[in-house]
């Protein structure tokens, strides 16, 4: 009977090394192929101010991404995070209202994001008449990355042992304190974790942009069409003239992502030392 789970735990291990070592070689496949390709289409003339069919600048929808991400992470983080607060600390477990959120969260984190485009569209662009533009993206996006915040932030909260919060309690610390000096703090790793995952949907994001922020190659002001990172090579792939310059924005791309996860990722540390 022994030799018998020992040779099924041997299997099992064998089994996951190679599933762990197929993995990271087609990760490094991909990511080598479009590094391949980026740096040797490579240009300075793509980050040039102005976007022309000469240069195919991709600086205009660079610094729309990054707009977009600091607009729309500002808008959703606060809410998440307090929403979340209030279901885990404040509210009954016994409320019907925890799990009709709950459901609702989930569901709208499954919907494709045309559908999120859609509603923008018929929202923000035509109900509110906030037209084609930076604004109307912003909060298209924004509701698509709250549910997603909100959930990951709760959860988060729920993993703080419980001993923490009676601990803090003993020692005399009203419930505010103890959220916002022991629980929150303890939560940080896991709630920017969250917080990636929404910055990644956000620059990721094409089809519902397309709806709501348009393609217009300049850098777009709060009323303005603009196109951001993901948009920008959708369109000059699409136009098949330009496929060497969507290979260099997609490493662009992925190097942001990469950036903003090693800078959440020191900044996660740092809080949870300090």
């Amino acid at each position: 009977m022994k030799t018998h789970y020992d040779k099924l735990s041997l299997c099992l291990c064998f089994l996951t090394k190679f599933a762990l070592f197929i993995t990271l070689s087609i990760f490094i496949l991909l990511m080598g192929f479009i590094f391949y390709k980026g740096i040797l289409h490579f240009s300075p003339t793509l980050f040039e101010w102005e976007y022309s069919s000469q240069n195919i600048s991709m600086l205009p929808a660079l610094i729309n991404t990054l707009n977009m991400v600091v607009f729309s992470m500002l808008l959703t983080t606060p809410i998440g995070i307090f929403g979340a607060i209030f279901l885990n600390e404040y509210n009954s477990k016994k409320n019907k209202l925890l799990y009709v959120i709950k459901i609702a969260s989930d569901t709208l984190l499954g919907i494709p994001s045309i559908v999120y485009g859609l509603f923008g569209y018929l929202a923000f662009v035509i109900y509110f008449g906030f037209k084609i533009s930076f604004l109307s993206g912003v909060l298209t996006l924004s509701l698509m990355i709250l549910p997603l915040i909100l959930r990951s932030s709760q959860e988060a909260l729920k993993s703080v042992p419980i001993e923490l919060r009676e601990a803090s309690l003993a020692l005399g610390a009203g419930k505010l304190r103890t959220i916002f000096a022991i629980i929150l703090p303890s939560s940080i790793p896991m709630i920017l974790a969250g917080i990636l995952l929404g910055i990644g949907r956000v620059v990721g994001e094409s089809a519902a942009l397309l709806y709501t922020s348009g393609g217009v190659a300049k850098v777009a002001g709060l009323t303005d069409s603009g196109r951001t990172l993901s948009v920008h090579m959708y369109i000059i792939s699409s136009e098949g003239q330009y496929i060497n310059e969507a290979y260099t924005t997609a490493m662009v791309l992925i190097l942001i992502v990469l950036i903003i996860n090693l800078l959440a990722n020191y900044i996660a540390k740092r809080l949870t030392k300090g």
